[in-house]
């Protein structure tokens, strides 16, 4: 099921794969994450930076550190998570424990496992779930067709740097 965002919501998207391109561009995962307050202020945003060696430094994970560390349980539950892919089970964890709101995503984890499948790269460490087999309480929407394509390109390039448009 694909979700179809405001015009505000995909100007939140569009940042999210810019961040993701910001990410592959410094030779880490292409993936990125903005945090927006119940009343439409970006608050936080991040990208990945695994790169370094702590596959911990998801964006999601890194914002709901920051959520926790300064913001109230009450505006942590009105805020939304807009990211460039589905969280992965460590960081739909994170966002569930911390109590944030919504999170709209880009491409689904599904979407991620098969392009992975596709281009024979070996899977993960962790096994990918979506968001609500982890944090079943988290309202989530996604995926959103309009810019799937460009964050399956980044990932192809991550991938296949020889033959990104393969």
């Amino acid at each position: 099921m694909s979700y179809e965002p405001t015009s505000e919501e995909l100007r939140h998207l569009r940042r999210c794969v810019e961040l993701a391109t910001e990410a592959l561009e410094a030779d880490d995962e292409p993936f990125g994450s903005v945090l927006v307050s119940g009343d439409g202020k970006v608050l936080a945003e991040d990208r990945n930076r695994v790169a370094g060696g702590d596959h911990t430094r998801h964006p999601e994970f890194e914002l709901a550190r920051w959520a926790a560390g300064n913001m109230t349980p009450e505006e942590r539950a009105k805020a939304t998570v807009y990211t460039s892919g589905e969280h992965c089970p460590m960081c739909a964890a994170a966002h569930g424990w911390v109590g944030l709101g919504r999170i709209v995503y880009v491409a689904s984890s599904a979407q991620l496992a098969q392009w992975l499948a596709e281009w024979d790269v070996p899977p993960p460490p962790v096994r990918t779930l979506p968001v609500n087999e982890v944090a079943p309480g988290v309202r989530v929407a996604g995926p959103v067709p309009a810019l799937v394509e460009e964050v399956r390109a980044l990932h192809r390039r991550l991938h296949n740097p020889l033959h990104p448009g393969a």
